[in-house]
């Protein structure tokens, strides 16, 4: 038997939502004491963002090169 896969529509983009991830681990990693914990949540802001910048770059329309007609 398969199992039935849990779908969800989503209301808010990628971007959106990896920005307000990142958003939310930096005010909780502030409120807390310098440590492994804090380190980790900022860690994890910091690749969300990355990831969102990635997403963007990749989504974001090809302009066709000049100069370099053979392949």
């Amino acid at each position: 038997m398969t199992a039935k896969r849990n779908r969800r529509k989503q209301t808010q983009s990628l971007q959106e939502r990896l920005a307000a991830f990142a958003e939310s681990a930096r005010e909780r990693a502030l409120a807390l004491p310098p440590g492994k914990e804090r380190e980790l949540l900022l860690q994890r802001a910091k690749q969300n963002e990355m990831t969102s910048n990635l997403t963007d770059w990749l989504s974001a329309p090809v302009s066709p090169r000049r100069g370099n007609d053979h392949a």
